[in-house]
């Protein structure tokens, strides 16, 4: 199953009795918005009980096509990764 945007924004505003479904999309756009930002600026995004969104720098490296066989330049990359939290794992793990 995949999880959506809309599906977020339903979640919110179920959750949420007090908000509009424009208040709860406006809150989970927020939410990305900040997250974004902070991961675009090489700042960690850390959520307690959830996990740790870091930005990682790659080096440039030799790769190879898999179809051609033929090798080429990999260049330097900049990724976001992500370890999950105890709790999260924990939880992963139980069911």
């Amino acid at each position: 199953m995949t999880l959506t945007k809309a599906d977020l924004v339903q979640q919110v505003y179920k959750s949420h009795g007090s908000l509009t479904k424009a208040q709860a999309t406006d809150s989970v756009e927020a939410f990305l918005r900040i997250s974004k930002t902070s991961l675009i600026n090489g700042t960690d995004l850390l959520l307690s009980g959830f996990g740790k969104f870091n930005v990682k720098d790659k080096k440039s490296r030799r790769g190879r096509n898999p179809q051609t066989g033929d090798e080429l330049t990999l260049d330097a990359r900049r990724v976001v990764t992500f370890k999950p939290s105890g709790i999260l794992r924990d939880k992963i793990n139980e069911a």
